[in-house]
């Protein structure tokens, strides 16, 4: 559907939330569920909280909804509001999560610098089906250090584009472009393609890495 037709078709849905039908709430939160949860789970690095904080942010979202503005779209609005909740958390538990790749291979700044120049291709569809692939793409993605995590999830998942994540996240789009580089620099270590060319289901040191 075009991008103006989903907007009119939220809007009407809004207008009949705000009138008194509160079932037409969940139709319009509906095609944002999945995104919802990995922007929280992008912050927490935990899948109990990340629900948790999904479940919140959606009735922020219900309990705020005459103050939406319709001059940004509902999803961006929703994502704010579940980066903001997650946020919140992290600051409430003051607990590290998840421990991003303590051996990995850092540069003068501290960042991530890659092993090697892996073979790095499209994941066919069908390998996708394979559970093993699935559960070291999870391990993957949780092994990001979350300043990583949080800027792949926004671009790489909800394909928001750069301007709205260095506005969700509040940093330069130029940080934008940088960590989601590094960020898709150790997905490819974790996962590219051996010498043999065929897809690997994660290198040891990521299987220790708790999927979600």
């Amino acid at each position: 559907m075009h991008s103006s037709h989903v907007m009119e078709a939220e809007a009407a849905l809004i207008a009949r939330v705000l009138g008194g039908d509160s079932n037409a709430f969940y139709d319009l939160v509906r095609p944002y569920e999945r995104a919802i949860y990995m922007a929280a789970y992008a912050i927490l690095g935990n899948e109990a909280d990340a629900e948790e904080v999904s479940q919140e942010a959606v009735l922020k979202a219900y309990t705020n909804l005459a103050r939406f503005r319709a001059e940004a779209k509902f999803s961006t609005w929703l994502i704010q509001i579940t980066i903001n909740e997650a946020r919140m958390r992290l600051r409430k538990d003051r607990r590290k999560l998840y421990e991003s790749l303590d051996d990995a291979p850092q540069d003068q700044e501290g960042d991530y610098t890659p092993r090697d120049f892996a073979d790095w291709r499209e994941i066919p569809s069908e390998t996708l089906q394979r559970k093993e692939l699935r559960q070291a793409l999870a391990r993957a993605l949780a092994s990001l250090a979350p300043k990583y995590r949080e800027v792949f999830v926004l671009r790489d998942v909800d394909k928001l584009s750069i301007a709205q994540t260095a506005k969700m996240l509040g940093i330069t789009e130029s940080s934008v472009k940088t960590r989601l580089l590094r960020a898709r620099l150790q997905m490819r270590d974790a996962l590219a393609p051996g010498v043999d060319g065929s897809w690997t289901t994660g290198r040891e040191e990521y299987k220790k890495v708790r999927p979600w």
